[in-house]
Protein backbone atom coordinates (compact mmCIF):
# COMPACT_ATOMS: atom_id res chain seq x y z
CA UNK A 1 0.00 0.00 0.00
CA UNK A 2 1.49 3.35 -1.03
CA UNK A 3 2.13 6.11 1.50
CA UNK A 4 -0.32 9.03 1.36
CA UNK A 5 1.41 12.23 0.19
CA UNK A 6 0.02 15.71 0.76
CA UNK A 7 1.42 19.11 -0.21
CA UNK A 8 0.24 22.47 1.09
CA UNK A 9 1.87 25.37 -0.76
CA UNK A 10 1.81 29.17 -1.06
CA UNK A 11 1.33 29.48 2.70
CA UNK A 12 2.37 31.94 5.35
CA UNK A 13 3.95 29.28 7.53
CA UNK A 14 4.04 30.09 11.24
CA UNK A 15 5.88 27.43 13.23
CA UNK A 16 8.23 27.58 16.20
CA UNK A 17 7.77 31.35 16.61
CA UNK A 18 9.00 31.99 13.04
CA UNK A 19 7.09 33.11 9.95
CA UNK A 20 8.01 32.10 6.38
CA UNK A 21 6.07 33.45 3.42
CA UNK A 22 5.40 31.59 0.16
CA UNK A 23 6.15 28.39 2.06
CA UNK A 24 5.20 24.78 1.44
CA UNK A 25 5.19 21.58 3.45
CA UNK A 26 4.97 17.99 2.28
CA UNK A 27 3.44 15.23 4.36
CA UNK A 28 4.27 11.59 3.73
CA UNK A 29 2.07 9.32 5.79
CA UNK A 30 1.69 10.80 9.25
CA UNK A 31 4.95 12.82 9.26
CA UNK A 32 6.25 16.06 7.79
CA UNK A 33 8.67 14.94 5.08
CA UNK A 34 9.97 18.30 3.82
CA UNK A 35 9.35 22.02 3.72
CA UNK A 36 10.60 24.89 1.60
CA UNK A 37 9.63 28.02 -0.28
CA UNK A 38 8.45 28.90 -3.77
CA UNK A 39 7.82 26.19 -6.37
CA UNK A 40 10.14 23.59 -4.86
CA UNK A 41 7.13 21.51 -3.83
CA UNK A 42 6.51 20.55 -7.45
CA UNK A 43 9.60 18.32 -7.59
CA UNK A 44 8.15 15.97 -4.97
CA UNK A 45 4.60 15.89 -6.31
CA UNK A 46 3.03 13.38 -8.70
CA UNK A 47 -0.46 12.49 -9.86
CA UNK A 48 -1.20 10.75 -6.56
CA UNK A 49 -0.23 13.76 -4.43
CA UNK A 50 -3.05 15.68 -2.77
CA UNK A 51 -2.27 19.37 -3.28
CA UNK A 52 -3.78 22.32 -1.39
CA UNK A 53 -3.13 25.92 -2.37
CA UNK A 54 -3.04 27.99 0.81
CA UNK A 55 -3.26 31.19 -1.26
CA UNK A 56 -1.25 33.17 1.27
CA UNK A 57 -3.24 32.08 4.30
CA UNK A 58 -1.58 31.23 7.62
CA UNK A 59 -0.58 27.58 8.01
CA UNK A 60 0.24 26.61 11.59
CA UNK A 61 0.90 23.36 13.46
CA UNK A 62 -2.13 21.56 14.84
CA UNK A 63 -3.36 22.92 18.15
CA UNK A 64 -2.61 20.95 21.32
CA UNK A 65 -4.95 21.14 24.31
CA UNK A 66 -3.57 20.01 27.66
CA UNK A 67 -6.86 20.35 29.50
CA UNK A 68 -10.17 19.27 27.95
CA UNK A 69 -13.19 17.70 29.70
CA UNK A 70 -15.54 17.44 26.73
CA UNK A 71 -17.45 19.12 23.94
CA UNK A 72 -20.24 18.67 21.45
CA UNK A 73 -22.62 17.83 24.28
CA UNK A 74 -20.42 14.98 25.59
CA UNK A 75 -18.13 14.56 28.59
CA UNK A 76 -14.98 12.45 28.36
CA UNK A 77 -15.98 10.90 31.71
CA UNK A 78 -18.75 9.03 29.89
CA UNK A 79 -16.82 6.54 27.79
CA UNK A 80 -15.51 5.89 24.30
CA UNK A 81 -18.46 7.27 22.32
CA UNK A 82 -18.48 10.47 24.34
CA UNK A 83 -14.73 10.86 23.81
CA UNK A 84 -15.22 10.54 20.05
CA UNK A 85 -17.97 13.17 20.08
CA UNK A 86 -15.82 15.62 22.03
CA UNK A 87 -12.79 15.01 19.82
CA UNK A 88 -14.82 15.60 16.66
CA UNK A 89 -15.94 19.00 17.93
CA UNK A 90 -12.46 20.12 18.92
CA UNK A 91 -10.82 18.72 15.77
CA UNK A 92 -13.13 20.90 13.68
CA UNK A 93 -11.76 23.88 15.62
CA UNK A 94 -8.12 23.00 14.96
CA UNK A 95 -7.18 20.87 17.97
CA UNK A 96 -5.32 17.87 16.61
CA UNK A 97 -4.05 16.45 19.92
CA UNK A 98 -5.77 16.51 23.31
CA UNK A 99 -5.05 15.49 26.87
CA UNK A 100 -8.42 14.36 28.19
CA UNK A 101 -9.18 15.68 31.67
CA UNK A 102 -11.09 13.86 34.40
CA UNK A 103 -12.65 15.70 37.32
CA UNK A 104 -12.57 14.43 40.89
CA UNK A 105 -14.24 11.06 41.48
CA UNK A 106 -13.57 8.02 43.71
CA UNK A 107 -10.22 6.40 42.93
CA UNK A 108 -11.81 3.22 41.57
CA UNK A 109 -14.03 5.25 39.24
CA UNK A 110 -11.07 7.29 38.06
CA UNK A 111 -9.16 4.08 37.45
CA UNK A 112 -11.93 2.77 35.19
CA UNK A 113 -12.05 6.06 33.27
CA UNK A 114 -8.27 6.06 32.90
CA UNK A 115 -8.46 2.60 31.34
CA UNK A 116 -10.97 3.90 28.78
CA UNK A 117 -8.74 6.85 27.90
CA UNK A 118 -5.73 4.55 27.63
CA UNK A 119 -7.57 2.44 25.07
CA UNK A 120 -8.54 5.56 23.14
CA UNK A 121 -4.95 6.83 23.18
CA UNK A 122 -3.66 3.51 21.89
CA UNK A 123 -5.97 3.66 18.86
CA UNK A 124 -6.52 7.36 18.12
CA UNK A 125 -3.53 9.69 17.60
CA UNK A 126 -5.65 12.66 18.65
CA UNK A 127 -5.67 11.39 22.24
CA UNK A 128 -2.38 12.09 24.01
CA UNK A 129 -3.55 10.55 27.25
CA UNK A 130 -5.24 11.60 30.46
CA UNK A 131 -5.09 14.47 32.92
CA UNK A 132 -6.31 13.83 36.44
CA UNK A 133 -7.66 17.12 37.77
CA UNK A 134 -8.18 15.70 41.22
CA UNK A 135 -8.84 14.14 43.66
CA UNK A 136 -5.80 15.53 45.54
CA UNK A 137 -7.06 19.12 45.67
CA UNK A 138 -7.73 21.79 48.29
CA UNK A 139 -11.25 22.14 49.65
CA UNK A 140 -11.38 25.95 49.70
CA UNK A 141 -10.07 26.30 46.15
CA UNK A 142 -11.87 23.25 44.74
CA UNK A 143 -13.89 25.13 42.11
CA UNK A 144 -16.21 22.67 40.32
CA UNK A 145 -15.02 19.56 42.16
CA UNK A 146 -17.23 17.59 44.53
CA UNK A 147 -16.00 18.41 48.06
CA UNK A 148 -17.15 15.02 49.36
CA UNK A 149 -14.72 13.26 47.01
CA UNK A 150 -11.57 15.27 47.66
CA UNK A 151 -8.84 13.42 49.53
CA UNK A 152 -5.20 13.49 50.45
CA UNK A 153 -2.72 11.48 48.43
CA UNK A 154 -1.50 8.11 49.69
CA UNK A 155 0.76 5.53 48.11
CA UNK A 156 -2.01 3.00 47.40
CA UNK A 157 -4.16 5.55 45.54
CA UNK A 158 -1.19 6.84 43.57
CA UNK A 159 -0.16 3.34 42.45
CA UNK A 160 -3.74 2.39 41.57
CA UNK A 161 -4.06 5.40 39.28
CA UNK A 162 -0.68 4.87 37.65
CA UNK A 163 -1.42 1.21 36.98
CA UNK A 164 -4.87 1.91 35.51
CA UNK A 165 -3.51 4.56 33.14
CA UNK A 166 -1.34 2.03 31.31
CA UNK A 167 1.38 4.64 30.82
CA UNK A 168 -1.06 7.19 29.36
CA UNK A 169 -1.35 9.48 32.39
CA UNK A 170 0.19 12.66 31.03
CA UNK A 171 -0.65 15.16 33.77
CA UNK A 172 -2.03 15.31 37.29
CA UNK A 173 -3.09 18.37 39.26
CA UNK A 174 -2.17 18.39 42.95
CA UNK A 175 -2.53 20.89 45.80
CA UNK A 176 1.00 20.69 47.23
CA UNK A 177 0.22 21.97 50.73
CA UNK A 178 -1.59 18.83 51.88
CA UNK A 179 -0.35 15.69 53.59
CA UNK A 180 1.10 13.16 51.16
CA UNK A 181 1.44 15.63 48.30
CA UNK A 182 5.23 15.79 48.38
CA UNK A 183 5.59 12.02 48.14
CA UNK A 184 2.95 11.88 45.41
CA UNK A 185 4.72 14.55 43.36
CA UNK A 186 7.95 12.58 43.55
CA UNK A 187 6.27 9.31 42.53
CA UNK A 188 4.37 10.79 39.61
CA UNK A 189 7.46 12.56 38.30
CA UNK A 190 9.42 9.30 38.55
CA UNK A 191 6.67 7.67 36.46
CA UNK A 192 7.02 10.29 33.74
CA UNK A 193 3.83 12.19 34.58
CA UNK A 194 3.83 15.99 34.36
CA UNK A 195 2.72 17.24 37.77
CA UNK A 196 0.71 20.45 37.90
CA UNK A 197 0.04 22.68 40.88
CA UNK A 198 -3.59 23.76 41.03
CA UNK A 199 -6.84 24.05 42.98
CA UNK A 200 -4.56 25.04 45.82
CA UNK A 201 -4.29 27.37 48.78
CA UNK A 202 -0.49 27.22 48.64
CA UNK A 203 1.55 30.38 49.06
CA UNK A 204 4.57 31.47 46.99
CA UNK A 205 7.10 29.49 49.04
CA UNK A 206 5.10 26.25 49.12
CA UNK A 207 4.44 26.47 45.39
CA UNK A 208 8.12 27.05 44.64
CA UNK A 209 8.98 24.01 46.76
CA UNK A 210 6.59 21.92 44.65
CA UNK A 211 8.28 23.16 41.49
CA UNK A 212 11.67 22.37 43.00
CA UNK A 213 10.35 18.85 43.71
CA UNK A 214 9.51 18.35 40.04
CA UNK A 215 6.11 19.92 39.31
CA UNK A 216 6.25 21.71 35.96
CA UNK A 217 2.75 23.06 35.20
CA UNK A 218 0.38 25.54 36.84
CA UNK A 219 -3.20 24.42 36.21
CA UNK A 220 -5.35 27.25 34.75
CA UNK A 221 -3.23 30.06 36.19
CA UNK A 222 -5.12 32.67 38.25
CA UNK A 223 -8.12 30.34 38.70
CA UNK A 224 -8.45 27.96 41.64
CA UNK A 225 -5.60 29.58 43.61
CA UNK A 226 -4.55 32.67 45.54
CA UNK A 227 -4.13 35.82 43.50
CA UNK A 228 -1.13 38.10 43.18
CA UNK A 229 -0.58 40.44 46.15
CA UNK A 230 2.41 42.77 46.35
CA UNK A 231 3.59 41.15 49.60
CA UNK A 232 2.18 37.68 48.96
CA UNK A 233 2.86 36.91 45.29
CA UNK A 234 1.29 33.45 45.34
CA UNK A 235 1.40 30.56 42.86
CA UNK A 236 1.26 32.57 39.63
CA UNK A 237 4.39 34.57 40.40
CA UNK A 238 6.05 31.39 41.67
CA UNK A 239 5.38 29.83 38.26
CA UNK A 240 6.76 32.88 36.49
CA UNK A 241 9.84 32.70 38.72
CA UNK A 242 10.48 28.99 38.05
CA UNK A 243 11.67 28.96 34.46
CA UNK A 244 10.78 25.30 33.81
CA UNK A 245 7.10 25.82 34.55
CA UNK A 246 4.29 26.15 31.99
CA UNK A 247 1.30 28.33 32.86
CA UNK A 248 -2.06 27.14 31.58
CA UNK A 249 -4.44 29.97 30.66
CA UNK A 250 -8.16 29.61 29.89
CA UNK A 251 -8.52 32.49 27.45
CA UNK A 252 -12.28 32.67 27.05
CA UNK A 253 -12.75 36.26 28.22
CA UNK A 254 -14.39 35.00 31.42
CA UNK A 255 -11.72 33.17 33.42
CA UNK A 256 -8.93 35.74 32.93
CA UNK A 257 -9.10 39.41 31.90
CA UNK A 258 -7.37 40.16 28.56
CA UNK A 259 -4.83 42.47 30.23
CA UNK A 260 -3.99 39.76 32.75
CA UNK A 261 -3.50 37.34 29.86
CA UNK A 262 -0.98 39.81 28.46
CA UNK A 263 0.69 39.94 31.89
CA UNK A 264 1.09 36.15 31.84
CA UNK A 265 2.71 36.19 28.39
CA UNK A 266 5.08 38.95 29.57
CA UNK A 267 5.90 37.24 32.84
CA UNK A 268 6.53 33.79 31.37
CA UNK A 269 7.64 34.27 27.75
CA UNK A 270 7.33 31.05 25.77
CA UNK A 271 5.81 29.24 28.76
CA UNK A 272 2.10 30.02 28.41
CA UNK A 273 -0.08 27.17 27.15
CA UNK A 274 -3.58 28.17 26.15
CA UNK A 275 -6.07 25.49 27.20
CA UNK A 276 -9.81 25.15 26.83
CA UNK A 277 -10.83 23.45 30.10
CA UNK A 278 -13.87 22.76 27.91
CA UNK A 279 -16.81 20.86 29.32
CA UNK A 280 -19.63 19.17 27.42
CA UNK A 281 -21.34 22.43 26.40
CA UNK A 282 -18.44 23.52 24.17
CA UNK A 283 -19.90 23.65 20.67
CA UNK A 284 -23.34 22.84 22.07
CA UNK A 285 -26.30 24.81 23.36
CA UNK A 286 -26.87 26.55 26.68
CA UNK A 287 -28.71 24.49 29.24
CA UNK A 288 -28.17 22.06 32.09
CA UNK A 289 -25.24 19.68 32.20
CA UNK A 290 -23.35 17.51 34.68
CA UNK A 291 -19.61 17.91 35.32
CA UNK A 292 -18.37 14.91 37.22
CA UNK A 293 -21.02 14.56 39.90
CA UNK A 294 -22.09 18.21 40.02
CA UNK A 295 -24.96 19.98 38.24
CA UNK A 296 -23.99 22.82 35.90
CA UNK A 297 -26.03 25.46 34.13
CA UNK A 298 -24.69 27.14 31.00
CA UNK A 299 -26.01 30.59 30.14
CA UNK A 300 -24.55 32.79 27.44
CA UNK A 301 -21.81 30.22 26.94
CA UNK A 302 -20.63 30.52 30.57
CA UNK A 303 -20.76 27.35 32.69
CA UNK A 304 -21.38 27.64 36.42
CA UNK A 305 -22.31 25.23 39.18
CA UNK A 306 -26.02 25.25 39.90
CA UNK A 307 -25.20 25.28 43.61
CA UNK A 308 -22.75 27.99 44.62
CA UNK A 309 -22.19 29.52 41.19
CA UNK A 310 -18.52 28.60 40.77
CA UNK A 311 -17.25 28.66 37.19
CA UNK A 312 -17.39 25.06 35.96
CA UNK A 313 -14.97 24.75 33.07
CA UNK A 314 -15.59 26.60 29.80
CA UNK A 315 -17.25 26.34 26.41
CA UNK A 316 -14.02 27.41 24.71
CA UNK A 317 -12.28 26.00 21.65
CA UNK A 318 -8.60 26.55 20.88
CA UNK A 319 -9.21 28.64 17.76
CA UNK A 320 -11.18 31.10 19.86
CA UNK A 321 -8.45 31.11 22.51
CA UNK A 322 -5.92 31.97 19.80
CA UNK A 323 -8.10 34.75 18.34
CA UNK A 324 -8.69 36.30 21.76
CA UNK A 325 -4.97 36.29 22.52
CA UNK A 326 -4.22 38.20 19.33
CA UNK A 327 -7.25 40.49 19.12
CA UNK A 328 -8.14 41.14 22.78
CA UNK A 329 -4.73 40.91 24.46
CA UNK A 330 -2.49 42.14 21.64
CA UNK A 331 -0.22 39.09 21.73
CA UNK A 332 1.92 38.87 18.55
CA UNK A 333 0.54 36.15 16.29
CA UNK A 334 3.71 34.03 16.41
CA UNK A 335 3.67 34.05 20.22
CA UNK A 336 -0.01 33.17 20.36
CA UNK A 337 0.52 30.27 17.95
CA UNK A 338 3.37 29.06 20.15
CA UNK A 339 0.98 28.96 23.10
CA UNK A 340 -1.27 26.41 21.34
CA UNK A 341 1.56 24.40 19.77
CA UNK A 342 5.15 24.58 21.04
CA UNK A 343 4.45 25.33 24.71
CA UNK A 344 1.87 22.60 25.37
CA UNK A 345 3.95 20.03 23.47
CA UNK A 346 6.98 20.83 25.61
CA UNK A 347 4.93 20.75 28.82
CA UNK A 348 4.21 17.04 28.44
CA UNK A 349 7.58 16.07 26.99
CA UNK A 350 6.49 15.93 23.34
CA UNK A 351 8.47 18.91 22.07
CA UNK A 352 10.54 16.61 19.86
CA UNK A 353 7.68 15.45 17.63
CA UNK A 354 4.67 17.71 18.13
CA UNK A 355 3.99 21.42 17.86
CA UNK A 356 6.08 22.33 14.80
CA UNK A 357 5.86 21.80 11.06
CA UNK A 358 9.44 20.56 10.69
CA UNK A 359 10.63 17.37 8.97
CA UNK A 360 10.09 14.37 11.22
CA UNK A 361 7.32 16.00 13.24
CA UNK A 362 3.71 14.84 13.22
CA UNK A 363 1.84 15.98 10.11
CA UNK A 364 -0.71 17.99 12.09
CA UNK A 365 -1.66 21.36 10.62
CA UNK A 366 -4.32 24.05 10.61
CA UNK A 367 -5.01 26.46 7.75
CA UNK A 368 -6.44 29.74 9.05
CA UNK A 369 -8.49 32.41 7.33
CA UNK A 370 -7.59 36.08 7.71
CA UNK A 371 -9.97 36.36 10.68
CA UNK A 372 -8.21 33.38 12.31
CA UNK A 373 -11.16 31.06 11.81
CA UNK A 374 -10.31 27.49 10.78
CA UNK A 375 -10.39 26.73 7.04
CA UNK A 376 -8.84 23.24 7.10
CA UNK A 377 -7.31 20.72 9.52
CA UNK A 378 -4.92 17.82 8.99
CA UNK A 379 -4.28 15.13 11.61
CA UNK A 380 -1.43 12.73 10.99
CA UNK A 381 -1.29 13.81 7.35
CA UNK A 382 -5.00 13.16 6.68
CA UNK A 383 -7.51 15.94 6.00
CA UNK A 384 -9.83 15.95 8.99
CA UNK A 385 -11.88 19.11 8.54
Amino acid sequence: MSTRTTVIHSARLVSGHDTVTDAWVRFEGDRVAARGIGDGWRAGADAATTVTDAAGRALVPGFIDLHCHGGGGASVDDGADAIETALALHTAHGTTRSVLSLVTAPVDVLATRLEVIARAAASDPRVLGAHLEGPFLDHEFRGAHDPALLRTADADAVERLLEASGGFLRQITIAPEHRGAGEAITRFVEAGVAVAVGHTGADFTTTLAAFDAGATILTHAFNGMRGIHHRAPGPVVAAMHADRVTLEIINDGVHVHPDVVRLAFSGAPGRVALVTDAMAAAGASDGRYVLGSLDVVVEGGVARLTEGGSIAGSTLTQDEALRRAVVDSGIPFEEAVGAVTVAPAAAIGRGGDLGRLDPGFAADAVLLADDLSVDAVWVGGARAA
